[in-house]
């Protein structure tokens, strides 16, 4: 029997808001370093390159143990790999508000990325699990939904912790919550088994890195996230340069951002259940093209204009994922689920990273202070929605049930208790 017909629409969603607030703690972990810059450079008197390692760690850990837990993820039953990993989340988080120095604090955030990332890879391989292939596209935009929230509430959050109480609190603030959250998780989510055990670790891997769905899924999974992250590192200092938005005002573009978005994504969710997945990521491509055409090439402007640029910006940008990580959820079978997760995880934290610093060289700080190659950027990101689509509709080929809305039957069953 399949999980996926095992839980009433009820506990479903139980089982979805409690995977969301995962992620959302998950989320949150990683936004609130954003305001703790100068807090950070200013306790530990480093330069901002050694700030940014504390960034960096979080997500080059997160992709290397996603890889490693590849080769074995699938072999433990799934609640029990998601919990033991969001305890070490949640330890990792409180030694970061313990560290008494830069490099105890860089140590804790590397072990917080590489127990987050692959808890947030487990995560996802329960919703493909526990939710049916017909309501998929929500599921994947109900935990989705705890992104754009986290980026809401993240940096002024952080901001105003970290000003009443230093640093410490924000760290503090989610390892207690990490507690309430677990707490939730052991009483909500379901025991998943597989009914064929996955192959030998090495057999596990080479099956997961070989198939050519997979590899397919992968492709479209790395573009997916390289349009977006070449284009968000420069979005704020954008803002302020080249549009002439105050340091203060940065705040307002995030919260309608953020808000537009968080109230979208349930509706990109439903559009992606009730029509052709692939279709759906295209129609959506189209218009994150062109939001990103107008906010990469966006003059002076009132931030009324910004707002509205920015937020369709994020909405278009968040909404092609439901859809997309809907295909990819479907087309993997359930016993390679997770160890495919935890690797997609891997491609997507290098596809970042490899953006970020591509973008990096593509835009450059004129004498008066303007971004230029912003523009190219942007030219680069409606480049990668094509390829985003172009290696989505090379999934569907070889994989057709992994677009079409309805149900299709799972090749290996997970058994819920």
């Amino acid at each position: 029997m399949s999980a996926t017909h095992a839980q009433t629409p009820a506990r479903e969603r139980a089982i979805l808001l409690t995977l969301a607030v995962v992620q959302f703690t998950h989320v949150m972990d990683f936004m609130i370093m954003m305001p703790l810059g100068s807090h950070l450079m200013r306790v530990f008197s480093i330069t901002p390159a050694q700030f940014s390692y504390l960034v960096a760690a979080y997500g080059l850990t997160a992709a290397v143990s996603g890889f490693g837990a590849g080769f074995f993820i699938d072999r433990i039953e799934r609640k029990r790999a998601l919990l033991t990993l969001y305890t070490g989340f949640g330890l990792a988080t409180l030694a970061c508000g313990l560290a008494p120095t830069y490099g105890t604090l860089l140590v804790a955030r590397a072990a917080a990325g590489a127990f987050g990332g692959v808890a947030s890879s487990v995560l996802m391989a329960m919703v493909g699990d526990v939710i049916p292939a017909a309501r998929r596209g929500r599921g994947m935009a109900v935990v989705g939904a705890a992104f754009p929230l986290a980026s809401v509430l993240g940096v002024p959050l952080g901001l105003y912790l970290a000003g009443r109480y230093e640093w410490h609190a924000p760290f503090f603030f989610l390892s207690a919550m990490s507690v309430g959250v677990l707490v939730l998780g052991l009483r909500v989510l379901p025991v998943l088994r597989h009914l064929h055990p996955p192959a030998h670790p090495w057999d596990q891997m080479r099956n997961i890195v070989t198939e050519p769905v997979h590899l397919r899924a992968f492709l479209m999974s790395g573009m997916l996230v390289f349009a977006g992250a070449c284009v968000i590192p420069f979005l704020a200092p954008s803002m302020v340069a080249n549009v002439g938005l105050t340091e203060e005002q940065l705040p307002y573009i995030y919260l309608a951002g953020g808000f537009c978005t968080f109230c979208t994504t349930p509706v990109f969710g439903r559009l992606s259940d009730k029509h052709d997945k692939l279709h759906v990521l295209g129609w959506i491509s189209i218009g994150a093209a062109a939001s990103v055409l107008v906010i990469t090439n966006l003059p002076a402007a009132t931030v009324t204009v910004a707002m509205v640029a920015t937020a369709a910006f994020m909405m278009t940008m968040a909404g092609r994922f439901s859809p997309a990580m809907a295909m990819l959820t479907n087309a993997v079978a359930s016993r390679y689920r997770g160890g495919f997760m935890s690797v997609n995880s891997a491609v997507q934290q290098a596809a970042s990273g490899l953006a970020n610093l591509t973008a990096g060289l593509l835009v450059t700080e004129t004498a008066s202070g303007h971004l230029a190659g912003f523009p190219r950027v942007g030219a680069l990101s409606v480049a990668c929605f094509g390829l985003t689509f172009f290696f989505g509709w090379r999934l569907r080929a070889i994989a057709p049930h992994s677009s079409r809305p309805g149900h299709h039957v799972e090749p290996q069953p997970i058994a819920a208790e």
